[in-house]
């Protein structure tokens, strides 16, 4: 459900960097900035290091507050070494102030040396999400996702145990992520699904991924994609930096502008460990692009493979 949609180039007065976007009701309760924050990148750069710098995370995640974002995407598999998001967001903001939606997920798991484990089975669901609940120092989790792991679904039990947990009060609304239609159905068929986290980019998107947002859109479901800038070199593409060029910004804060112009329902969780890209990353929610902007051509064949000569967002009005 989306909530105090103001239009991205003219945010009410007063309103804080992170909403300049607009707000969105997930669940229809639980009203949230649209530029949130993703916070896998503060433990350590890539999966396999280096470790992150404790005390620039904790600057980072106060910052980000600061700046009105009241949506934070972690998980326990989240961690480098003895660095773990959960730790890091509880150093940095417990006790939370009111209005902070903090999700997380559970399915895969890592091990200590960082090896990625079999999907959980309900046993080990419930298991790591009151891992999560002691690791937040929360009472109960704002949005949990089931991640899937190829063609694994919610079935087996899965879901049914987030869904359980859910009546007991451990957990306000659910989520699906990694998710194919198939997917989401069955889960739908067991519980509300309250957002869903898959891959979505200017360099990721497909006519899968098109729909899925649409069909998000349409039941009031948020959309938040994982990897929004779209991985390593997708910034370097020229057609891109030059309508960064254009605007006197930076390519990334381009492409989030982008995902946050393709649907309202669509959430940006964008991370990073440095103040300076996250004031950069907060800075694209007020960023408006218009239709010349949006027609960027086959972007070095992203675009095309989509079957389509432009990237089809929605120009500032």
């Amino acid at each position: 459900m989306i909530t105090d949609a103001h239009a991205p180039h003219d945010p009410a007065p007063g309103t804080p960097p992170a909403s300049a976007a607009g707000r969105f009701a997930i669940g229809g309760d639980l009203s949230v900035a649209r530029m949130g924050f993703g916070a896998m990148r503060l433990p350590g750069r890539t999966w396999e290091g280096p470790a992150g710098d404790p005390e620039a995370a904790v600057a980072v995640l106060r910052r980000a507050v600061e700046l009105g974002v009241d949506h934070i995407d972690t998980a326990a598999f989240y961690f480098y070494a003895d660095l773990s998001a959960n730790a890091l967001i509880r150093r940095a903001l417990h006790p939370y102030r009111d209005g902070l939606v903090i999700a997380t997920k559970v399915g895969p798991d890592r091990s200590p040396d960082h090896a990625w484990l079999a999907p959980a089975d309900p046993a080990k669901i419930k298991a790591d999400v009151h891992r999560n609940l002691r690791e937040l120092g929360v009472d109960h989790v704002d949005l949990v996702y089931l991640r899937f792991l190829g063609q694994d679904g919610p079935g087996e039990g899965r879901f049914e145990a987030l869904a359980a947990l859910r009546e007991q009060g451990l957990i306000r609304h659910l989520g699906v992520s990694n998710a194919t239609a198939g997917q989401l159905a069955e889960a739908q068929r067991i519980a509300p699904v309250a957002a869903v986290q898959n891959r979505f980019s200017p360099a990721s998107r497909d006519a899968e991924a098109d729909a899925m947002v649409e069909r998000c859109a349409r039941q009031g479901i948020a959309f938040v994609p994982y990897f929004p800038l779209g991985g390593a070199g997708a910034s370097d593409v020229a057609a891109l930096r030059r309508v960064a060029d254009r605007h006197g910004v930076s390519a990334a804060q381009v492409t989030l502008a982008w995902s946050l112009s393709v649907s309202p329902a669509v959430l940006a969780i964008p991370g990073t460990s440095s103040l300076a890209h996250l004031e950069e990353n907060v800075a694209a929610a007020a960023l408006t692009l218009g239709a010349d902007d949006l027609v960027w051509g086959v972007w070095e064949g992203q675009a095309g493979r989509a079957g389509r000569a432009d990237l089809g967002g929605r120009a500032a009005s």
